[in-house]
């Protein structure tokens, strides 16, 4: 079954980032809408995994505020929760429970039914090429079919916004090649995706690129920051 979203865009308007005492960035604002991709660019320590953490809800930014089209994201984060598929550097996958029943458990948390989910957890396995993985432990896997695994949780979901923090560690090129298929399709579906990545990963034509790094310097004091969600 193929999905079309009707999203409305998603963006941050000079958020701020405060770690140790410093200023990991300021000033950062972004745009991302339907059928677009943001790709997250720049050394280690930039702030992409920071920045990425803030957009799935995870981090509160120190200043500035997330918008989903003209709504603050903070308003309703369960909504917010419900629009995106986060994957970090860590798989999440529990140890003892299979491959399938691990995507399982996160779509029907998600409120997928069991038809729709099984039908989405086969579609996603299959395009990563996982089918067999579905029975064995998550612990049993190499890092690569862990990785895949937990790609597989995030394709099957019904958002609209995928946040995928170095999705490609561990990948060899025919899962990077499938994954860049998928993410293809979710955006000629109205999708939006957003990637933190060191690779060359093909986010289609419609990709913006961002270093956080380049918003570093742009606040000398932390009392130029202000506080909080919803600081504009």
């Amino acid at each position: 079954m193929e999905r079309c979203f009707e999203s409305d865009p998603f963006a941050g308007d000079q958020l701020a980032v405060v770690r140790g005492g410093r200023p990991v960035f300021a000033g950062l604002s972004f745009s991302v809408v339907p059928g677009a991709a943001l790709r997250l660019a720049g050394p280690n320590g930039s702030g992409k995994s920071s920045l990425i953490r803030v957009m799935a809800g995870l981090l509160r930014p120190t200043s500035g505020v997330l918008r989903w089209g003209e709504e603050p994201v903070h308003q309703d984060p369960d909504g917010h929760a419900r629009r995106l598929a986060f994957l970090g550097h860590a798989d999440g996958l529990k140890p003892t429970l299979s491959a399938g029943e691990n995507t399982a458990f996160q779509l029907r948390m998600r409120g997928m039914d069991r038809s729709t989910r099984t039908e989405a957890m086969q579609r996603a396995f299959a395009t990563l090429n996982i089918t067999s993985l579905l029975d064995l432990p998550a612990g049993w896997l190499s890092s690569g079919q862990k990785r895949r695994a937990a790609l597989a949780a995030v394709l099957a979901s019904d958002a609209a916004l995928w946040l995928l923090d170095e999705p490609t560690v561990g990948l060899d090129t025919a899962s990077v090649t499938a994954l860049e298929g998928a993410i293809a399709n979710h955006l000629a579906s109205g999708g939006m995706v957003v990637a933190a990545t060191h690779t060359a990963l093909d986010l289609g034509a419609r990709v913006t690129d961002l270093d956080p790094a380049t918003f570093a310097r742009r606040t000398a004091t932390l009392s130029e920051l202000g506080s909080g969600w919803g600081v504009s």
